[in-house]
């Protein structure tokens, strides 16, 4: 696939994400203390160099100019991160950083959507512990909420690059080993499967509803069946359910989507849907791989494919 194709449908798919009004997310009617629309927007595009070559890096693999270990994701997202981070002072993009990066790569070496995954997951496991420790400092770099201390491999101890390397733990490892407590992981070694539903099931809204819509009703039917890793890392199992039963209330009509966003927002960002909101941001980026434009239908703003 052309690079630049590639690159703005990676652009903008984090941008519509952002932007459109999702229940306990920022959007453009809604801000947090201390991340805004304005972050998202600043955090995106400052990547673009970084997305560019990543995806160069994937033609030079397929092309056999290098070998797929040393591909160096690791060090792509910690590059990206930093390059957010130099734009604005939050964390609006690290999740969406590292899904997006392996996928584009895989996009670039792949014949079509579909092989993505495949290619991706190719890469992934030929990462090496270094791909690892240069995460782990992309980690340090945007400091996201929730990031448990005391367990092993903690990323913010001193002997963490030491027990990494000890061990031999790679990306792929790094991810079997973390999806029960973050969905990105599991992103990488389930081959995208929920991003790429996610965007069917886009696919299928948006004839039927207009763009804004479309996204909040798939957005709150993700929430309803998937567990939002970032909200069970800062609040707890319990917390997390809750998000759960009152996204599921919305789909049987028993609470509003107002009333979804109002309780979303009682403790702040506590519940904010983050982990869920980075897989709809990588499905937009799909849709609009997939030639995702806007048409204007009584006053109201349609995505067509």
């Amino acid at each position: 696939m052309e690079r630049w194709r590639i690159v703005k449908a990676f652009t903008l798919g984090p941008m519509l994400e952002a932007a459109i009004p999702k229940p306990g997310n920022v959007n453009r009617f809604a801000d947090f203390e201390d991340l805004s629309l304005y972050h998202f927007l600043f955090g995106n595009t400052s990547v673009l160099p970084v997305y560019y070559e990543a995806i160069k890096t994937g033609e030079l693999v397929r092309k056999g100019i290098i070998e797929p270990n040393e591909a160096g994701i690791g060090e792509l997202i910690k590059r990206a991160v930093s390059e957010s981070r130099k734009a604005q002072d939050a964390n609006p993009n690290f999740g969406v950083i590292t899904l997006s990066i392996p996928l584009m790569m895989g996009l670039a070496m792949a014949r079509n959507i579909m092989e993505g995954p495949e290619k991706a997951a190719m890469l992934l496991r030929e990462s090496t512990v270094r791909d690892t420790m240069e995460l782990y400092r992309a980690i340090r770099i945007a400091n996201p909420k929730g990031i448990p201390s005391g367990v092993k491999y903690d990323v913010y101890s001193d002997d963490s690059f030491r027990e990494l390397f000890r061990d031999g733990i790679d990306l792929w490892a790094l991810a079997e080993m973390s999806c029960e407590r973050e969905l990105i992981f599991c992103e990488w070694v389930n081959s995208y499967g929920l991003s790429y539903q996610t965007a069917d099931r886009l696919v299928e809204l948006l004839k039927e509803f207009p763009l804004e819509e479309a996204v909040v009703m798939g957005f709150i039917e993700l929430m309803a069946e998937e567990t939002d890793t970032l909200i069970l890392r800062k609040a707890g199992a319990e917390e997390a359910e809750r998000v759960k039963d009152a996204a599921r209330k919305v789909l049987t009509g028993d609470m509003t989507v107002e009333e979804l966003d109002t309780f979303l927002r009682e403790k702040g960002d506590l519940r904010n849907p983050g982990s869920l909101a980075d897989i709809t941001a990588v499905s937009l980026s799909l849709l609009a791989l997939s030639g995702l434009r806007v048409e204007m239908r009584g006053g109201k703003v349609f995505g067509v494919i």
